[in-house]
């Protein structure tokens, strides 16, 4: 019965038995990484569904709300290329994803937490602003060596099914921390909920960072290529020298800019403007996430099946209605009912551009070219908050958030079905799907 229990469990960990004929460093590699999906996914839900509203707690408006949102992006982005450059030169990158990402970016959660203890009023604020925009930035320091082991860990013929699997338990952590912090926070009724939730965060972050450090680098120590310049000449070089992965670059960063001249005000709308408590807004959220869960299984034999940029297409154009429906928002079920859609739409558009992404970029350059798209996304992500900012502050409010936002997502939509039939990635997708 254990045995027979183990194996249903190692199945549904690999998202079915074509990881059998891996080796068994491979298959032990693809375990870890489902724990620490998991964990990581019960920290991280917390500062991105709470940290606005902690800071509207301490008093930030809505504008400070999107600055934070701008910068945030803006520190990412600085620290992309350095992360980059630092693991071509020395390789480690399981050390390095391990020690950036996984204790210094958790290690700003804590602070959080212990963040009203030294400050009040507007220093308290931006305080709560600077540890923020610092766990970003750590944490995008890490990113370009954790894109590049991820890629050796997932075999290419099992990721559309491994990530649904993985993504199945990702979600349901988030929903349950997302439920039990959102009622922790009201039933407290002040910032001390908060601090308990990014305490919570900071433990079971650290949880998936010991998952992550187990896991064994198949690349070893070894740099992944030869140290050659990661300047802002060379990055042109590497985009001239693959100009369908420039398109697709600049696909995404009209996407990545439109998202989020929306993105970081729906939480503060529903909290200022509706009145919504941080439980109500968590039901929102868990809405969101439970459509996710009862399709992501089913969204990643599609990714295997009809291939990834099929899937991150059509769900493009689905996703524009959602900013749209918001026009109309008055009561917590309207938002109820949009997020069954959301789920879908951003279930199936998460799913397979993560997928599509890996098997864009080249496998000795990953390290070099996640960087490289990474910074594209993130300085978009800056300049559609800084915009929605703005739009706030003047008279068209969130209705020209959201009309803006949408405008720009079918735009990218439209790029984005040009550059498919001329992408690596939709011949490889083809292939699979052939055999």
């Amino acid at each position: 019965m254990l045995q027979k229990l183990r194996h249903s469990l190692r199945l549904f960990i690999t998202g079915g038995d074509w990881a059998n004929r891996l080796p068994h460093d491979e298959r032990r590699n693809l375990y870890w990484y489902w724990f620490d999906g998991l964990f990581s996914a019960a920290s991280d839900t917390i500062p991105i569904n709470y940290l606005t509203l902690y800071l509207l707690t301490l008093g930030a408006s809505g504008a400070q709300v999107g600055w934070f949102s701008s910068l945030s992006s803006l520190a990412a982005a600085a620290c992309l290329l350095p992360g980059a450059l630092l693991v071509e030169k020395w390789g480690r990158r399981k050390d390095f994803t391990v020690f950036f990402g996984g204790v210094l970016a958790r290690l700003m959660l804590l602070a959080l937490a212990l963040a009203p203890f030294p400050a009040s009023g507007q220093w308290l604020v931006w305080l709560v602003i600077s540890l923020g925009i610092l766990r970003s930035a750590l944490g995008n320091l890490a990113f370009p060596a954790w894109m590049s082991i991820t890629g050796d860990i997932v075999p290419l013929e099992g990721r559309g099914r491994y990530f649904g699997s993985r993504n199945v338990v990702m979600i349901i952590a988030g929903i349950v921390m997302t439920y039990l912090v959102g009622e922790l926070i009201t039933r407290t009724g002040s910032w001390q909920g908060y601090q308990l939730a990014f305490g919570l965060s900071f433990v079971t972050g650290l949880v998936s960072t010991w998952f992550f450090f187990l896991i064994k680098d198949p690349a070893g120590e070894e740099p992944v290529q030869s140290a050659l310049s990661l300047s802002f000449a060379a990055i042109w070089q590497n985009l001239r020298a693959s100009p369908v992965f420039l398109q697709f670059c600049l696909a995404s960063a009209l996407w990545n800019f439109a998202v989020n001249v929306a993105g970081p005000f729906f939480n503060v709308h529903m909290a200022q403007d509706m009145h919504f408590s941080a439980s109500m807004i968590g039901v929102t959220i868990i809405t969101t996430s439970v459509t996710k869960l009862l399709t992501q299984r089913k969204l990643g034999e599609l990714a295997d099946r009809w291939g990834a940029g099929r899937v991150q297409l059509v769900s493009m154009f689905l996703i524009p209605s959602l900013p749209l429906a918001w026009l109309f928002v008055s009561r917590l079920w309207h938002v109820v009912l949009i997020n069954i859609f959301g789920g879908v739409f951003w279930g199936a558009f998460e799913l397979a551009s993560f997928n599509f992404l890996l098997v864009f970029m080249p496998e000795g350059q990953r390290a070099r070219y996640s960087a490289i798209f990474q910074l594209v996304v993130t300085l978009a992500l800056a300049g559609g908050a800084a915009l929605g900012s703005a739009l706030i502050d003047s008279a068209w409010g969130y209705s020209g958030v959201f009309l803006t936002s949408a405008s720009g997502r079918i735009l990218a939509a439209l790029l984005f079905l040009r550059l498919l039939g001329r992408s690596p990635a939709a011949e490889v997708s083809a292939t699979i799907k052939g055999n």
